[in-house]
């Protein structure tokens, strides 16, 4: 379908964790120079809730979301992140997708369930490549992250929730390396809240919405 737009509802963390993704980025890009740099399309983010939604009613999308964000105290939350992690794709063999694994306050899977109900009314499936951003970088959309936006309800949320900031590509063996390194934990608050349209691995490639916590 060519009326579907994939979208990312979004936390957008504070300074101190953007800083945090940017300096694992740039282990990340010293690893794979053709990976991704966390910039105006790749933005450092903890995702909620990723859904196909009809494009024509984007504005009542907006609209619904600003409605359950009235019922949180979203600025009340802190959020830890607490360590490295990779995900690997048939799409993408022998790289990984460099993860910061963030743990979570219950409130903010409350926030995702609600959210899930808020958006039903507006969610289909069967979404293609023409749902996201492609840029001459990436212009095509791999096959795991059409289907993978698909199954995030249920496959990727409520207790399948795995909270994370996605900060780039490198080689598994490095990955490796890197993860078993000494690793800070940060705790840190949301700054915001925002919907953006995904572009290729799930990147957060075009912004439509914010809401400042």
């Amino acid at each position: 379908m060519t009326d579907l737009t994939a979208i990312d509802v979004l936390i957008d963390p504070d300074e101190a964790m953007v800083s945090r993704a940017k300096a694992v980025n740039v282990r990340m890009l010293e690893s794979m120079s053709s990976g991704f740099a966390l910039d105006e399309h790749h933005r450092p983010h903890i995702t909620t809730l990723q859904r196909y939604v009809r494009s024509a009613d984007l504005d009542q999308v907006f609209d619904a979301v600003g409605d359950v964000l009235r019922t949180v105290d979203a600025g009340g939350l802190r959020l830890t992140a607490v360590g490295l992690f990779h995900m690997t794709s048939d799409a993408i063999p022998g790289l990984g997708l460099g993860m910061i694994e963030v743990k979570l306050p219950p409130e903010v899977l409350d926030l995702q369930a609600r959210l899930i109900d808020a958006l039903g009314p507006f969610t289909e499936g069967g979404g293609t490549a023409e749902a996201y951003v492609r840029t001459e970088a990436e212009p095509d959309i791999n096959q795991d992250t059409i289907d993978y936006i698909e199954n995030y309800v249920p496959e990727h949320s409520g207790h399948n929730y795995h909270a994370h900031v996605t900060v780039g590509l490198a080689k598994l063996d490095d990955l490796e390396t890197i993860e078993a390194e000494a690793f800070e934990s940060l705790t840190f608050s949301p700054a915001g809240l925002s919907i953006y349209q995904l572009g290729n691995n799930g990147t957060a490639a075009k912004h439509l919405k914010s809401w400042t916590i």
